[in-house]
């Protein structure tokens, strides 16, 4: 048996494009393009190199890409009034604060600084209540992008068992959230867990987003489970996921790789996120299943 492998990077490119369509709707209707305005504070290599593809796929959408970089000496408050000033400018539809901030900032002061109804990161707590409790709002892009990619693979999920191996506020806890709303039963593992390997060899769904590379082999998994591997851990041989992927391709029905699996996901729902935010504010109907 040899698993489907999951093409996050052309399912993401076809969700730009149906993106990319919505947004020349929009420009049309509204006389102005969505704004996403990202912010950089400091000088952490990996963190530009997001900024830099986050910005590219923002104009390749026809949106308008806002940046503004900050040095990492800047300070906290200088840093909270720039996010104000977005919260009240009327071009800025998202707002994207890079993390991680430089040591001594106050992250949390930070992410809830943002305007919830500009929050398309999803990770302001008002957003972490309005998911918890299935009331509209923006969902953290990573989770989100599973979600899609693991409906895309097999449709309905209802009834399924699902496991998520990680408990973070940014992917654990609210793809969890997800799978809930999407009525399969669930259980958040971590590293903690007790005998994980029987928790796992129970799952029709496996998401592993616990940063240790390779940590959940193929031979715990069931056999025709589907893989989602939220990992990417930088080791001597390259980059890996949390799942042995080999291991996994001999036993799942299909698994997302690392890299090309998750990651082009989240940059698309990003763009979705600042859309739908876009398409609130200006009073105009929705049509997520269109994205």
């Amino acid at each position: 048996m040899s698993a489907q492998i999951i093409d996050g990077k052309a399912f993401a490119a076809q969700v730009r494009a149906r993106i990319g369509e919505q947004v020349a709707t929009f420009h049309a209707t509204a006389g102005r393009a969505p704004g996403l305005a990202v912010v950089l504070v400091g000088e952490d290599p990996a963190s530009a190199v997001y900024v830099r593809a986050k910005g590219k796929a923002t104009r390749e959408a026809g949106m308008e890409s806002i940046e503004h970089r900050l040095p990492a000496d800047v300070g906290q408050e200088p840093l909270l009034a720039l996010i104000d000033t977005l919260n009240a400018d009327p071009a800025v539809d998202g707002i994207l604060v890079q993390l991680p901030l430089p040591a001594g900032m106050d992250e949390r002061a930070v992410t809830t600084r943002i305007d919830p109804d500009k929050d398309v990161d999803g990770f302001h707590p008002v957003n972490a209540g309005r998911l918890a409790t299935g009331i509209e709002g923006f969902v953290p892009c990573t989770p989100y992008g599973c979600l899609m990619l693991l409906k895309d693979t097999l449709g309905d999920l209802s009834g399924l068992d699902a496991v998520v191996i990680g408990r973070s506020n940014i992917v654990g806890k609210p793809m969890a959230q997800l799978l809930i709303g999407e009525s399969c039963t669930v259980t958040v593992a971590h590293s903690r867990t007790r005998d994980l390997a029987s928790v796992v060899a129970r799952a029709d769904i496996v998401v592993a987003a616990v940063g240790r590379p390779e940590m959940v082999r193929g031979e715990w998994l069931k056999p025709g489970a589907t893989v989602i591997d939220v990992g990417i851990n930088r080791t001597d041989t390259g980059l890996v996921g949390d799942v042995d992927f080999a291991g996994a391709m001999s036993v799942a029905a299909a698994v997302t790789p690392v890299p090309g699996g998750v990651g082009p996901m989240t940059i698309a729902c990003l763009l979705r996120n600042t859309l739908i935010s876009a398409q609130r504010r200006a009073g105009l109907a929705q049509d997520d299943r269109a994205l």
